[in-house]
């Protein structure tokens, strides 16, 4: 028997992201630096977790989610630790996740959650309502006992259905969070899923940041859920999700456009990381260095020394501590 279909409308904005998203894709698989370069992945992978977890109000800063990863002590709540390691753990196991196993979605909210909530690595056992970051009640979880049932139905819609694998994703993700199969974790999970199904459509999408992207646009993410809630299917919730793949995408593709004018040495893929940072900030001093590229205090000096050097940054006293800048 066929599963029954979740509601949605296949649009005219659907269609056209899912066209711009392939060529996209496409652009990226032939000029991405991501698959020779264990750097820009792990990157894109911390940006990925730092985004995922910040939507769920973890305080950590993308520079403290960063020195968590390496091992260094940050001052910052036990539980929102413990959080960034477990997403990590899970996100480092990806290619070992099958998307359309009930066990393996157990086993990863299992690691997600784990030392955090009483139900870990199992369906929730009570009644929930889900609200936002202001408290308002979006809607209430499925019944208990019939989470099980849809969860694996979903599943098997996921594995069976016909639509592409970019508009399946996100109905999928947005199934997920109506079912909220889980006492806590259900947004981390759910956007976990959603990078693995992409991942299996294409591998790129194991290493694209759209968690990140979400981030940036946390308020739309929600507006999207609501206005998809009102209206009893996931047409809405589609075309925000293809939007902030495509806007991760373009991202990827501008910063491999970015290194590929020179070699994709360790110098020019720190340059560029500065560079960026430097955009959308005032100055940037050796703790930013060091977060940016994983590098010893001692190494970020020289790197900022070199930089000085060679005409690309200036060097001025801010607030008791060396700064560096553009040269204007």
């Amino acid at each position: 028997m066929k599963n029954k279909e979740p509601p949605f409308e296949l649009t005219n904005q659907i269609i056209d992201y899912v066209a711009e998203i392939a060529e996209l894709v496409g652009r990226l698989t032939v000029t991405s630096p991501l698959s020779a370069s264990p750097t820009l992945r792990r990157a894109n992978r911390i940006r990925t977790i730092h985004g995922s977890l910040a939507i769920e109000q973890n305080t950590l800063s993308l520079e403290q989610v960063t020195a968590v990863l390496n091992g260094k002590h940050v001052l910052a709540p036990p539980k929102d630790i413990a959080e960034v390691k477990n997403a990590y753990e899970i996100y480092e196991r990806l290619e070992e996740l099958d998307p359309y196993s009930v066990d393996d979605l157990l086993t990863a909210h299992g690691i997600m959650t784990q030392g955090l909530v009483e139900e870990s690595g199992t369906f929730r056992t009570r009644p929930v309502g889900v609200v936002d970051s202001e408290g308002h009640v979006l809607h209430f979880g499925t019944l208990p006992q019939y989470v099980p049932d849809l969860v694996m139905e979903l599943l098997d819609w996921a594995k069976t259905s016909e639509v592409h694998m970019l508009i399946r994703s996100c109905v999928f993700h947005y199934e997920f969070e109506l079912i909220h199969p889980f006492a806590d974790g259900n947004g981390r999970v759910g956007r976990l899923w959603h990078t693995l199904l992409l991942s299996k459509w294409n591998p790129a999408f194991a290493w694209l940041p759209v968690e990140s992207i979400i981030h940036d646009r946390q308020q739309e993410y929600y507006d999207a859920i609501n206005v998809s809630n009102d209206a009893g299917e996931s047409t809405a919730f589609i075309e925000f999700m293809l939007s902030a793949i495509k806007a991760s995408l373009m991202d990827a593709i501008n910063t491999s456009d970015e290194m590929s004018d020179g070699p994709m040495d360790k110098s020019t893929i720190r340059w560029k990381q500065i560079e960026k940072f430097l955009k959308t900030h005032e100055f940037i001093m050796n703790a930013d260095v060091r977060a940016l590229c994983d590098v010893s205090a001692a190494t970020a000096n020289r790197i900022l020394a070199g930089l000085v050097s060679d005409g690309k940054l200036i060097k001025y006293r801010e607030g008791g501590h060396w700064a560096y800048c553009f040269i204007c």
